[in-house]
């Protein structure tokens, strides 16, 4: 048996080691701490590269989630009533007071289920196409593939939404009206200014186009939360990817063959989720950092705390829309990883902000938020 702090080999039945005198520890104890003290170094080598990338978007607050507690519901088993249940949140009747407000992380589980069921009906689809080789079930079959993986991170962001004051009802109305308004907007861009062959303008006109639809849509004043801009900027973001996601699939399908369009299907929903929706949910949560709970007025987009973040996100379309080599599209992985490590510091600073406000309610009067948090604010207290 070896020494567990030397290696040193000791009798089996010596309590402490000859060479370095430390206890002896049993085989079992000994790989298991060995184990633990491995793990623990990569999970502080994981947190110490998240928070760096958060460092550089300003934002200073450590993550505080760990993400298979964030997902310890998607696997429990939930009723249609449950179900159900989650839809009836929005209302003028329904949501919640500031001082009934959950400032701990949520623990979304229908987005899975959505993904499920988008992905049932896509395979019906499917099979009216391959199988009964009927051409009619194609607009199905490139609407419900198109909209499947955008559609399931959308509702990821509506369960995310703490202060549930937007209904499933403003939310789906976003995703169309916001993702077609967007669209026409970039293509009228496109058209009048710019040409769609250099990244770095794709980035700007797309990410600008997509902004423009956003602050419409965060204009009213009861969207004050961080959490609500993180979502409506989803919802922006989802209906751009998806109707993006669909033309390109018609296209493929009628210049090529039906294997090619599958594929562009399949690879344009699984790299969604870091495209289109993150980007325009960091816009979204840039713009009610700088509201602050106040009206918008067009002076807040010049604040580097928005501008940081805006010049993230079309760099971040840039280097996506770059021609990497090889097949696989590890660069687009890669950019998917660090959109979401920055939206996940987004919304642990969005938990924070509710915090805050509930305490301010508690205590009856207005507490300063941690303004540390985001690097460029200005220390002054947020208004109710």
């Amino acid at each position: 048996m070896e020494c567990y702090q030397c290696q040193f080999t000791v009798p089996s039945d010596a309590k402490f080691c000859p060479f370095c005198g430390s206890a002896v520890i049993m085989v079992q104890d000994s790989i298991s701490i060995r184990r633990s003290a491995n793990n623990t170094e990569k999970s502080a080598g994981l947190s110490s590269i998240a928070n760096k990338i958060n460092a550089v978007a300003g934002i200073d607050s450590p993550l505080e989630i760990k993400l298979k507690d964030l997902f310890s519901n998607v696997m429990v088993k939930h009723s249609e009533e449950e179900a159900e249940d989650l839809f009836f949140v929005g209302t003028g009747k329904t949501t919640p007071s500031i001082e009934n407000m959950v400032d701990s992380w949520p623990k979304p589980w229908l987005f899975a289920r959505t993904f499920m069921i988008v992905g049932i009906l896509y395979f019906g689809m499917y099979l009216g196409v391959e199988t009964f080789q009927n051409l009619n079930f194609l607009p199905g079959l490139i609407t419900l593939g198109s909209f499947m993986m955008p559609l399931t991170i959308l509702i990821f962001f509506w369960e995310m939404n703490v202060p549930q004051n937007i209904s499933i009802y403003k939310v789906i109305k976003i995703l169309f009206g916001g993702g077609i308004l967007s669209l026409v907007t970039a293509g009228f861009i496109y058209d009048n200014f710019s040409d769609s062959t250099n990244v770095i303008m794709i980035g700007i006109i797309e990410e600008v186009a997509k902004l423009l639809v956003i602050l419409w849509f965060l204009k009213e004043t009861k969207y004050k939360f961080i959490f609500n801009g993180l979502l409506i900027g989803a919802a922006v973001g989802a209906g751009f990817a998806a109707f993006e996601s669909a033309g390109y699939a018609l296209r493929v399908a009628l210049l090529s063959d039906l294997d090619n369009m599958y594929s562009t299907i399949i690879w344009r929903g699984v790299l969604s989720p870091g495209g289109h929706i993150a980007w325009a949910a960091l816009l979204g949560s840039a713009i009610c950092i700088v509201k602050d709970g106040s009206n918008f007025r067009w002076s807040m987009l010049s604040d580097f705390r928005f501008l940081r973040i805006l010049a993230i996100v079309i760099i971040l379309h840039a280097l996506w829309d770059v021609q990497w080599p090889g097949e696989l599209p590890y660069a687009q992985i890669a950019l998917t990883i660090i959109s979401w490590i920055i939206a996940l510091g987004i919304m642990n600073i969005a938990l924070k902000e509710i915090s805050s406000l509930k305490a301010s309610q508690t205590m009856g009067m207005v507490l300063p938020v941690d303004t540390s948090l985001i690097s460029g604010q200005e220390n002054r207290p947020r208004g109710i």
